[in-house]
């Protein structure tokens, strides 16, 4: 899965039968501390999302399983409106030996 926000929306009035309804957004790839992460991609949306919320969304052989029915020819699909995102900082494990530099020489 993949973070992301949704930037905009795109407009198609002919689309696959499979595809009748459904709604495609712009989203912009986001990485966990939600910079830019490459260039914007259209997603179908299955959750309802929003202009300027951040979402997940996933891509390939899942995108298209996310809709009803299988295997429409997507390659994004947006399954999820995100709340909160709270990366942990990165704790060294307990069996690593750390130096910390005190200001004297070693």
């Amino acid at each position: 899965m993949n973070l992301g926000r949704v930037i905009g929306t795109v407009v198609a009035t002919q689309k696959y039968e499979g595809l009748q309804g459904k709604k495609f957004l712009l989203v912009q790839p986001l990485d966990h501390a939600l910079r830019t992460a490459g260039d914007p991609l259209v997603a179908v949306d299955t959750v309802q999302a929003g202009k300027g919320e951040l979402i997940y969304f996933v891509n390939s052989r899942e995108a298209a399983l996310a809709l009803d029915p299988f295997f429409v020819p997507v390659d994004a699909a947006i399954v999820g409106i995100v709340d909160d995102v709270a990366p942990e900082t990165a704790q060294p494990h307990p069996d690593v030996f750390v130096i910390e530099k005190t200001g004297g020489a070693l």
